[in-house]
């Protein structure tokens, strides 16, 4: 299989993976913790055993610093642009839904560009993102049917935002082939990434997860989680 077809298997698998996540989200409501629980401990796994020592790695030793530093700022980022999408949203109107499930879209956008930077790095890189995103899609898909529907649950909404949300990251991977980034500035897009893929998994996934359903459960599928994408980064690596 060619790259650029085996993008396009990854993409539309991470969009059946969040189809999957809303229709669990619609007949599983009291074991969605657990998915929550295991992609936290996915993303967080990939942030800190993948992301970050490939973008170490990449990066020139002048620019450690530089890499580590923009491992912060992408947590910031996403923090500023999800606490911005909260706020705007607070009032409560019909509206809410809809500004809720395009910042879900807008991630799931970002899961795509980050696989297919991912495969320009190395193949083993490009693979372990992939897991981890389509991993954490379940989640995405569950989210994505769950906010769709607060100002008013209209199944009509859910269903639109929960198809643009599968279709969002086969277009992240679409834009990641039409730029190719010096080997410095990737290894700056994976540290952003990293922070991104931190402040998802411990600020949205982890305190969904264990928000109502406080269990050895769920904790146990967070560690699950992470087990998991150490066994990958490991298999990847040869």
């Amino acid at each position: 299989m060619s790259g650029d077809s085996l993008l396009v298997v990854l993409g539309l698998a991470a969009g059946l993976a969040t189809f999957a996540g809303g229709l669990l989200a619609l007949r599983l409501a009291d074991r969605v913790h657990l998915i929550l629980g295991l992609s936290a401990g996915a993303v967080v796994g990939v942030a800190l055993l993948d992301l970050l020592p490939e973008a170490l790695k990449l990066a020139s030793r002048d620019d450690i610093r530089m890499t580590t530093t923009l491992v912060a700022l992408g947590f910031l980022i996403y923090l500023v642009i999800d606490r911005s999408f909260l706020l705007a949203a607070k009032d409560g109107g019909g509206h809410r839904g809809h500004l809720g499930a395009a910042s879900l879209t807008a991630h799931s956008l970002l899961d795509g560009l980050a696989i297919g930077l991912g495969f320009q790095a190395s193949p083993a890189v490009g693979a372990v993102l992939a897991a981890a995103v389509l991993a954490h899609d379940l989640a995405d898909g569950a989210n994505t049917v769950a906010v769709s529907q607060l100002g008013g649950r209209s199944v009509i909404r859910a269903r639109m935002w929960l198809a643009a949300d599968a279709l969002a990251p086969l277009a992240g991977i679409g834009i990641s082939r039409l730029v190719s980034p010096p080997q410095q500035v990737l290894a700056w897009l994976l540290a952003v990434f990293a922070g991104f893929f931190l402040y998802i998994g411990a600020s949205e996934l982890l305190p969904g997860s264990h928000h109502g359903h406080p269990s050895l459960w769920t904790t146990a599928s967070t560690v699950l989680g992470v087990a998991i994408i150490w066994a990958v980064v490991r298999l990847a690596s040869g």
